[in-house]
């Protein structure tokens, strides 16, 4: 009983409240994210305030920056009609992803386990064709975390509030079933809340305790925002997070420390 009150009084209480914003647009290639986002906050009389978490789809960035490719347009190499037709895949998919891709980790039949260049290992690369247009490829955006830092400047510059940004993607994960949103762009703030040297409630001290917030929070506001849903952007309020320029490439694991690779 003690030792349940002694956890109970170093709990601060706290909520967090996460808030889908709809109505956007159907994004198109040098549309204005910041413009199109608040004016769909306005329109269902939600306003940010100061610390506010902006978390993005990848899709809507990729869509707004041209990140984009028409299947009718890729010629697939040799290369990759030898491995389309060991996988059962579209040769032009086979080569989208054999150009995205840094490093390929594993095949099997209809997918592609690849590293991209941003060091993101996950399916075909990051590429997408759901939530687009026939024929229409969606890629990863070329650098998330500019992305997101450019979407909060210009929030700031508009309305003169200070929001971090969260631009997120689905991966799946190794040894789990199911798949996720992470973190693929962070902006405002840290993306690691490390424990390390702090005592919990029985006096361990923790030493390799370091928890990704930035993936907690893209996971969290994918229960809000859907895959069919229709609603890429979403605003989570009450999480005390760390401020800082934030980075994703911190939630990269270096190749020195993977012991899986």
């Amino acid at each position: 009983m003690y030792k349940q009150l002694l956890l109970e009084s170093r709990v601060i209480m706290s909520s967090v409240v996460i808030t889908g914003i709809q109505g956007l647009p159907e994004v198109q290639p040098g549309d204005n994210l910041s413009t199109l986002i608040l004016d769909a906050a306005s329109k269902q009389s939600f306003t940010f305030v100061d610390r506010d978490i902006l978390v993005v789809t990848s899709k809507i960035v990729s869509k707004a920056e041209g990140r984009t490719i028409r299947l009718d347009q890729v010629a697939p190499s040799p290369i990759a009609m030898h491995y389309s037709k060991l996988l059962h895949m579209d040769p032009r998919k086979v080569e989208i992803v054999l150009s995205e891709a840094r490093r390929i980790v594993r095949m099997s039949e209809g997918l592609i386990i690849a590293e991209t260049r941003h060091g993101f290992i996950c399916a075909n690369g990051g590429i997408d064709q759901s939530n687009m247009e026939p024929g229409i490829i969606a890629l990863l955006p070329k650098n998330p975390d500019q992305s997101a830092r450019r979407i909060a400047q210009k929030i700031k510059k508009k309305i003169g509030v200070d929001v971090a940004v969260v631009i997120t993607d689905t991966f799946g994960r190794p040894w789990r079933e199911g798949q996720t949103n992470v973190a693929i762009g962070v902006a405002g703030l840290n993306p690691m809340k490390p424990y390390f040297g702090m005592k919990d409630s029985f006096g361990y001290e923790l030493k390799v305790t370091n928890v990704a917030v930035a993936d907690e929070i893209a996971s969290a506001s994918e229960l809000v925002m859907g895959k069919i849903d229709s609603v890429p952007v979403a605003v989570v309020r009450g999480y005390r997070y760390e401020p800082a320029k934030g980075s994703s490439r911190r939630l990269v694991r270096r190749a020195s420390r993977d012991l899986f690779r």
